[in-house]
């Protein structure tokens, strides 16, 4: 293993997805060895997983005609075209200017997006619609997004800037998201406070961001960096992870600088600043995911999608304990809320890192497809969250995940 020599370049090594892999190898190590202290790992269990996935797949895609694992598949909850109702609004925009409003509402409905609770359900007033958990979340903030929340211009509404952003409050997203007593919602002060700190990161970043200080103006950014018509799946993400790190709360630090979303692992041991740390950013990979449609449909090649890594988040580990794949050794752990840094929590999304790529190859055998027709973002979009959440409703009341999490609304 070769060791960051430097702040800076633990820094960098933290942020690569080569690191995500890495480091939750080491775990998976572990749970190989029968050494992992929170989880076994029975891995007879995964083809009978995969054929299980491969099913849910066949049925969700019977043509397998898949699309990436995005936002913008919640977008479309219910049967709607919500982006499709919404673009006669951008009727004589520039395709460079749709780009950047497409970037604009990913990420604000993205950064919303960490788990509802049991109850929460949003109620779309243009179809008296009831949705809950990431589809409800979507449509509540592409409708807030619709309204010109997130914008400071009243007659250019489609957009987010830093100047709306740096002073959303609690009662603005409360009133968007339809929160009452009796409509409760998880985290809803921590995505208050995620808001306001995106936008003094908008304003942080005037490479990224422009002068107007603009979400949408990482569009720009990222056409820039294309070589030949052709961009790095990982170029996206290191932007996303150098323009969005320091809005994440109470995390890890080396230097004073917010290392987002990596957490600790006795299991982990190296001579260097980066000693215990497991690094994961799901919110950031599939924010990434989410720019990628907005990319190509403005012309670019997207390459090297499977550089990102599976996202190990309830849905997808879950899909491992309710298949029988990771047992834990407590089973006390299902049944006590856990925090979402806890080490059987990162334990749980280390494993699921590394089992989301082991069976992805299962997967693609099974249904006759080479990783070049079916990347990782596809089979997690058609696939591993959908079984994760079939299997969660079979199994539970409410499709609860198999772990109760006390998040704050910025993690999963």
């Amino acid at each position: 293993m070769t060791f960051p020599a430097d702040s800076q370049a633990a820094i960098a090594y933290l942020r690569s997805t080569s690191a995500i892999r890495e480091r939750c190898g080491i775990v998976f190590a572990a749970a190989e060895a029968g050494q992992a202290p929170h989880f076994t790992l029975h891995k007879d269990r995964l083809p009978e997983t995969a054929r299980y996935v491969a099913r849910v797949i066949r049925d969700n895609y019977p043509t397998l005609a898949i699309p990436y694992h995005a936002r913008w598949r919640h977008f479309a909850a219910g049967g709607r075209d919500r982006w499709g109702a919404l673009a006669p609004r951008l009727e004589g925009r520039s395709s460079d200017e749709i780009g950047r409003v497409r970037v604009d509402l990913a990420v604000t409905s993205v950064l919303l997006d960490a788990g509802a609770g049991e109850t929460w359900l949003y109620r779309e007033m243009a179809t008296g619609d009831r949705f809950s958990r990431s589809e409800g979340l979507a449509v509540a903030s592409f409708d807030m997004f619709a309204a010109g929340a997130f914008s400071s211009d009243g007659g250019k509404p489609l957009r987010a800037d830093a100047a709306a952003l740096r002073g959303f409050d609690e009662a603005a997203l409360a009133a968007g998201f339809q929160v009452t007593a009796d409509n409760p919602l998880v985290g809803l002060a921590g995505r208050a406070a995620l808001m306001r700190r995106l936008g003094e990161a908008l304003a942080a970043d005037r490479e990224l961001f422009g002068e107007t200080a603009r979400i949408g103006n990482l569009f720009d950014y990222l056409v820039r960096r294309a070589r030949n018509g052709a961009l790095a799946a990982t170029e996206i993400l290191d932007a996303v992870l150098r323009g969005f790190s320091s809005i994440w709360p109470g995390r890890e630090v080396i230097d004073g600088v917010n290392l987002g979303d990596v957490w600790r692992h006795s299991a982990i041991r190296t001579a260097d600043r980066t000693d215990g740390l497991v690094p994961f950013h799901k919110l950031s990979q599939w924010l990434s995911y989410s720019l990628v449609e907005p990319l190509e449909d403005a012309g670019l090649r997207v390459t090297g999608l499977d550089q990102l890594t599976g996202l190990p988040e309830y849905r997808n580990g879950g899909l491992f304990i309710d298949s029988g794949v990771l047992v834990p050794r407590d089973a006390g752990l299902l049944s006590v809320r856990q925090a979402v840094g806890a080490e059987p929590i990162v334990e749980w999304r280390a494993l699921t890192v590394v089992l989301l790529d082991r069976i992805a190859d299962l997967v693609r055998a099974e249904l006759g497809l080479t990783p070049a027709d079916f990347p990782l973002a596809k089979i997690l979009e058609g696939g591993t969250w959908s079984a994760g959440r079939r299997l969660a409703r079979e199994r539970r009341p409410g499709g609860m995940p198999p772990i109760t999490l006390d998040s704050d609304g910025t993690v999963f």
